[in-house]
């Protein structure tokens, strides 16, 4: 756990609760809300270890006894809520865990801090029993609620938090983050941050999944190749498109990257600022053969694809539209 500076982006949030324990107006509840893998977990860690640092500073030291409790999941006063069913968060382990346990004293540290995840799946009546402890807390108690949907929660509970908003995070910052920390190759990590869309957490999912690079190689050789191909090879690249089946939302997006790659090279003739730099001279050639309008027709049966394919219409069939509209334009 490397605190607050261990983190990527989230720079207004880190300074708002930086400035919150420097002028001693700690709120007794937050809400952070932000979708899955966007770093509230790291955010709560860094804002719980801090606040129980021995040094009293706006980032944890790292070396007292609190931090390295903290660090190996163990400081008695930071308490993460757990619940045994998937899909909800009963009152039972709010009352039993959180309202039940706040009323104990700290063990050994200036607060005690309780960290609800998935705090969107509580029931209205794990909602109700945490309300009161909200209204009224013990002066050293500190409730953060992690939610990917803020507007799960009750107006009562929403009324009496600090509600941060997560931001996606500029590609900048998560495309070095790929290359000088995990060591990902510029060509992917361009593909992982431009598909991440300013999510860290997602981009890193990415970058380490053989899966997701096995779609990618997939996407890229069929575009390379897809001019050239007669009618019954586009079949068998639609009998090969159903492996991904389940994955077809991000095959289709991986498509549509590639398109804007198309277009934004057509626009420009510069290979600054493409996602497939890599692929410049399949790009080059595609933006040559294609018009704008050309282009235009590509994308939007891209999203008519997705839509035909949400509302379950044959995919087969769907697929091979798209991939005849692909060649044709």
């Amino acid at each position: 756990m490397a605190g607050f500076n261990g983190i990527i982006g989230h720079e207004q949030i880190i300074e708002h609760l930086r400035n919150a324990i420097q002028l001693k107006k700690v709120s007794h509840a937050y809400i952070l809300d932000g979708e899955e893998g966007a770093g509230k977990k790291m955010l709560a860690a860094a804002f719980a270890q801090t606040l129980q640092c021995e040094e009293g500073g706006t980032e944890p030291c790292g070396h007292c006894h609190s931090c390295k409790q903290a660090e190996s999941g163990n400081q008695p006063d930071i308490i993460y809520v757990s619940h045994e069913k998937p899909n909800s968060i009963g009152v039972e382990e709010i009352r039993e865990q959180l309202c039940g346990d706040i009323l104990i004293r700290p063990y050994s540290s200036p607060w005690k801090i309780y960290i609800v995840d998935e705090a969107e799946k509580m029931t209205v009546q794990a909602q109700n029993a945490l309300l009161k402890t909200i209204e009224e807390p013990p002066a050293y108690g500190i409730i953060l609620l992690l939610t990917t949907n803020a507007d799960a929660f009750l107006p009562t509970i929403l009324s009496r938090c600090v509600t941060l908003r997560l931001r996606p995070v500029r590609d900048a910052l998560i495309r070095d983050y790929l290359m000088e920390q995990l060591h990902v190759p510029d060509y992917q990590a361009d593909v992982c941050t431009a598909f991440a869309r300013g999510n860290v957490g997602r981009a890193r999912k990415l970058a380490e999944s053989e899966q997701f690079t096995e779609l990618k190689d997939h996407v890229v050789h069929l575009m390379r190749h897809i001019d050239d191909m007669e009618i019954s090879e586009i079949t068998d690249a639609v009998r090969r498109v159903t492996e991904y089946k389940t994955e077809i939302e991000d095959y289709l997006d991986l498509i549509m990257l590639w398109y804007r790659d198309v277009l934004l090279f057509k626009a420009t003739q510069k290979i600054d600022g493409l996602v497939f730099s890599d692929e410049i001279n399949y790009i080059s050639a595609r933006a040559k053969k294609s018009s704008y309008e050309g282009l235009e027709t590509i994308i939007k049966a891209l999203e008519k694809a997705k839509v035909r394919l949400k509302a379950n219409v044959n995919f087969e069939l769907t697929m091979e539209l798209l991939l005849l509209t692909i060649k044709e334009n």
